[in-house]
């Protein structure tokens, strides 16, 4: 019987492992670094190059996700959301997010010096260190404004995959990044409307618990009044072309859309829809750059840009 139950145990431990690295988030991640690292040369970069930069951002991404999982472990526990992570449901010791957390953070930052070069892989622990401690340690229990300002780690991969290619970070690598940057607060502040007994309960200044949630329905449709023509001028800026900026036109029209409405008439069900929404929003003009980067439009403007 025990023999039979080994395998079974081994296998809840590496799902318990693999859950610290949050794998949906750091694939989203993975995303939108992809365009990057197409557009950062006039051709398509070697393969090596490629890859390494991708797994590289993948791994610091992870590294980041254990960090936020060892420091958020106690309000973890008092959150419905979240109570089931692997610390405050006692699948792991608090100790196994920050080891992982140390050797993923290795990981990438060798996989990047190899592979890529050394500012890539100083921006990948930068990333690291401003989401596990400026972000997740600081900001997150001090100010309502903590998804704006900590977005910025999550801007960090089109950063990373430019970098990576490039050997520097230039316009069109800040605007990719800029866009993730504006598309996190109205996304995370859609789930905060939803959740936001969770966020009361555990002390966390979301601004639907110290603003209301009158005022965030407000800030989702500002920001995403903002994101949305920042998406569209990588289009006139050389980033990217038409392939990319129709369905782009039309799937923030959406976005818009869907941010009025729930302005107009609040309820948990379209703010839910609006999260839901704003993950295929990012994921659908990332996969769009990447077809639009690929079939060779896009590179050969933006290298007439690239300094």
């Amino acid at each position: 019987m025990t023999v039979a139950l080994a395998p079974s145990r081994a296998r809840s431990v590496a799902l318990a492992y693999f859950e610290l690295t949050k794998p949906r988030i750091s694939t989203l991640v993975g995303i939108t670094a992809v365009p990057a690292l197409l557009l950062a040369s006039p051709g398509l970069p070697p393969l090596a190059v490629f890859w390494g930069a991708l797994v590289g951002t993948l791994l610091a991404s992870g590294s980041a996700a254990c960090f936020n999982m060892y420091f958020d472990r106690d309000i973890d526990a008092l959150m419905e959301r979240t109570r089931l992570r692997p610390l405050p449901s006692g699948r792991l010791a608090p100790s196994s997010a920050l080891k992982l957390g140390f050797v993923l953070a290795g990981l990438a930052w060798v996989t990047l010096v190899i592979f890529a070069n050394l500012l890539a892989a100083l921006i990948a622990l930068a990333s690291i260190f401003y989401y596990a401690v400026i972000y997740t340690v600081w900001l997150k229990r001090r100010t309502p404004q903590n998804i704006v300002i900590g977005g910025a780690a999550g801007a960090s991969a089109p950063l990373i995959a430019w970098a990576a290619v490039a050997g520097h970070v230039s316009v069109p690598a800040v605007l990719l990044a800029g866009v993730v940057f504006l598309w996190t607060p109205p996304h995370f502040w859609a789930l905060a409307l939803v959740r936001r007994e969770d966020y009361a309960r555990a002390g966390i200044p979301m601004l639907p618990v110290t603003h209301g949630e009158a005022e965030t329905r407000r800030q989702i449709l500002l920001y995403t009044l903002v994101l949305v023509p920042v998406t569209l001028a990588l289009v006139p800026l050389g980033v990217a072309g038409r392939l990319y900026g129709i369905p782009a036109a039309l799937l923030g029209a959406a976005f818009i859309f869907g941010a009025w409405r729930l302005a107009r008439s609040p309820s948990s069900a379209r703010a839910m829809r609006l999260f839901g929404f704003s993950i295929l929003y990012l994921f659908a003009l990332y996969a769009l750059l990447t077809v639009d980067a690929y079939v060779g439009h896009a590179p050969l403007v933006a290298a007439r840009i690239v300094p």
